[in-house]
């Protein structure tokens, strides 16, 4: 689930900036809301990227600098941008 003008994106990576990830458990399975603003504009709208736990780098903080991957819509992953 993505929210705001990346569910446009079919297959590609957008660059973010972590605002918050806040886990949710839906029916006991844990899943990770990645809270982010787009490189280009950091105090811009939030999107958000709900992924299981496996698809998320680990311990990610506000701040840190992010990549994530969609295809058809979708967010596929988070990982930490070099």
């Amino acid at each position: 689930m993505v929210t705001g003008e990346a569910q446009a994106m079919l297959k590609g990576t957008r660059e973010g900036i972590v605002k918050h990830v806040q886990p949710v458990s839906i029916h006991g399975q844990i899943s990770l809301d990645v809270h982010f603003a787009r490189v280009e504009d950091p105090d811009g709208q939030r999107e958000v990227a709900r992924l299981g736990p496996e698809a998320v780098a680990p311990d990610l903080e506000p701040g840190d600098r992010i990549s994530v991957d969609y295809l058809l819509g979708v967010a596929t992953r988070v990982r930490r941008s070099k």
